[in-house]
C-alpha cells in the first residue's frame, strides 16, 4: 500500500460506508487509476474482486501493442504518450511509439540474457554473496571493455545536443558498440528494450531512450555498458543540453554535485573499506551542497555479470556488508537530487523519477582494486567531452 496526501473520497471496498484514507491500491497507481481503501483490513478483504480491475492491464499483447490513449496520437508525426492518466511528478512525458529493437549479429558475443531476458547466471544462489576476485587475465578484460565503454560514451556524449532525439542517441550508442565487437549490455536485459539508458531532467535512472527531443536547458545522464570478451564495463555521466543548461544555478549545483561525489568516494576506495563507508562519504558531501541522495538504487559488483555483489549503498548509514579486497570489481554511481530521495517508476516499469519532479543528476564509474588503493578503469580520457563547470555568475 502506498500512502498519499489524503483527499475526500469514499473507500472502495464493496459495501464499505467508510471515507478512504491515503491508502491507494500500488497496481491501481502504476497504471494510473484511483483507487482508495480506508484500511489495509478493508483492501485485504476486497483484493480478490478488486484485483480483477487489473486484469485488463496485464494482457501481454500490452507489450506488443501500444495502449489505447486519451489524446490520439499526433497527425503530423504519429507520436502518442502510452500512459495519458498516469499522475506524473514533473514536466517530462514519454513520446512513443518507440523504434523497432535493434539487432545484434550472431557473430558477437551475447550474454545469457540476450535472447529470453533472464540473467541466468544472475540467478544461481550458490555462492550469490560471495564476491568474485579477479586474476590477471580477467582484469586484462575488465580493462578492455571498460576503455571501450569509456569510447563508446564519449561518442555519445558528443552527439547529445538540442533538437536529437533520445531514441537517436540509442542508435549512436548501439552502432559504436557493434563497431566494436560488443553487445550493449542494456538490450533486453530483465526486458529493457533498448541499448542505453538515457535519463533526463527528473528522471533518476533507467529512462528509455524514445522521440522526446532534447531541449537547451535540459540535462542528460547517459549510462553505458558493454559485453566485450565475456566481460562487462559500466560508466556513465550526466550532460548539459544547451546553453541555458550551463546557466541555471540549479541544474549546476546538481551535476557539480554528483560528480563531486563520486569523486570522494572513490578518495576511499582502497583494500580494507567497508562497502557501507562509501555511502557517508557522499551523503555528507551531498547534504552540504543541499542535495539529497536517492536510497533506492546501489553501486555494484560487475565482471563477467552485469549485476552482482557487492551492494554499494549511496546514503549514509546503510547497512553494507563486506570490505574491498584487492581484484574486486565494482561500480560507484550516485544519484543526487535537488530534493527529495524518493523515487517513482512509470508504468513502463523502468523510468525512476522523483517523486516531487526536482532535477536529479548522476555519476558511474567501474573500479578496480588493487594492492595499495583504486585504479578507475572507465576513467575520463584528455578528449572527452563534458567534465567540471563553474558555477554560474547569478
Amino acid at each position: 500500500m502506498t500512502a498519499e496526501t489524503p483527499a475526500a473520497r469514499k473507500c472502495m471496498g464493496k459495501d464499505c460506508p467508510n471515507d478512504a484514507s491515503s491508502l491507494q491500491c500500488p497496481t491501481c497507481q502504476k497504471i494510473g487509476k484511483e483507487s482508495y481503501f480506508c484500511s489495509q483490513d478493508c483492501f485485504k478483504r476486497n483484493w480478490s474482486e478488486h484485483k480483477a480491475m487489473h486484469k485488463s492491464q496485464s494482457n501481454p499483447l500490452r507489450n506488443v501493442f501500444p495502449p489505447k490513449v486519451i489524446s490520439k496520437p499526433d497527425p503530423a508525426t504519429g507520436h502518442f504518450n502510452p500512459f495519458p492518466t498516469f499522475p506524473y511528478t514533473g514536466s517530462l512525458r514519454p513520446v512513443y511509439p518507440l523504434s523497432p529493437r535493434r539487432s545484434v549479429p550472431a557473430t558477437i558475443k551475447h550474454p545469457d540474457y540476450a535472447k529470453d531476458g533472464i540473467p541466468h547466471s544472475e540467478q544461481v544462489f550458490v555462492g550469490r554473496n560471495k564476491i568474485t576476485i579477479l586474476d590477471a587475465k580477467q582484469i586484462e578484460g575488465m580493462r578492455k571493455v571498460c576503455r571501450l565503454a569509456r569510447e563508446v560514451l564519449d561518442i555519445a556524449a558528443r552527439e547529445a545536443k538540442p533538437g536529437v532525439t533520445t531514441d537517436y542517441i540509442d542508435e549512436i550508442v548501439h552502432k559504436a558498440c557493434l563497431e566494436r565487437n560488443a553487445y550493449p549490455s542494456p538490450l533486453n536485459y530483465c526486458h529493457f528494450p533498448k541499448s542505453v539508458c538515457t535519463s533526463p531532467n527528473e528522471v533518476i535512472c533507467h529512462g528509455i531512450p524514445d522521440q522526446r527531443v532534447l531541449k537547451d536547458g535540459d540535462i542528460l545522464n547517459i549510462d553505458v555498458t558493454l559485453y566485450h570478451g565475456g566481460f562487462h564495463g559500466d560508466l556513465n555521466e550526466t550532460y548539459y543540453i544547451g546553453d541555458k543548461a550551463l546557466a541555471d544555478p540549479d541544474s549546476v549545483r546538481v551535476v557539480e554535485t554528483a560528480r563531486e561525489c563520486l569523486d570522494e568516494a572513490i578518495k576511499i576506495v582502497k583494500p580494507g573499506t567497508l562497502f557501507r563507508e562509501y555511502g557517508n562519504v557522499i551523503e555528507k558531501h551531498a547534504k552540504g551542497k543541499n542535495c539529497s541522495v536517492i536510497k533506492t538504487y546501489c553501486g555494484h559488483g560487475i565482471n563477467q555479470l552485469f549485476h552482482c555483489a557487492p551492494n554499494v549503498p549511496h546514503y549514509a548509514k546503510n547497512k553494507a556488508v563486506g570490505a574491498a579486497k584487492p581484484g574486486m570489481c565494482f561500480t560507484i554511481e550516485p544519484m543526487i537530487s535537488l530534493g527529495t530521495h524518493r523515487d517513482k517508476t512509470w508504468p513502463d516499469d523502468w523510468t525512476s523519477v522523483t517523486t516531487d519532479g526536482s532535477r536529479t543528476a548522476q555519476f558511474e564509474h567501474t573500479l578496480l582494486v588493487t594492492e595499495d588503493g583504486v585504479e578507475i578503469l572507465t576513467a575520463r580520457l584528455p578528449d572527452s567531452p563534458g567534465g567540471p563547470v563553474p558555477m554560474p555568475s547569478t
